[in-house]
């Protein structure tokens, strides 16, 4: 007799508040700018909150995308003055890859 074996749809809400977490608490990172997108979905969000009663994690400046070849998540930083940028685009790049396969598997 074989187990039968479980599937788990992990939400992009979730892998993003994961994404945004790790980016944001990456050495040299300010703050996560959720841009123009980004600031339409806190209003929806919150709308939504008001509504449900729910409070989701915060996520801006996290975009996610699932493409054929797997998940594609931006982030949209800004970073400490005098620092280089291409080594904390690197680290958050790290951070979010270990953050999401750690969390959501």
């Amino acid at each position: 007799m074989t187990a039968a074996r479980a599937t788990v749809i992990v939400a992009a809400p979730v892998i993003a508040a994961v994404a945004a977490h790790a980016a944001a608490n990456t050495p040299g990172v300010v703050r996560l700018e959720p841009g123009v997108r980004g600031l339409l979905d806190t209003v929806v969000r919150t709308g939504r909150q008001r509504w449900t009663g729910t409070e989701p994690a915060p996520a801006g400046g996290i975009r996610i995308r699932q493409t054929g070849a797997g998940l594609v998540v931006s982030a949209d930083i800004t970073i400490a003055a005098g620092r280089p940028a291409a080594e904390i685009g690197c680290a958050v790049q790290r951070r979010i890859t270990e953050a999401v396969r750690e969390h959501t598997g």
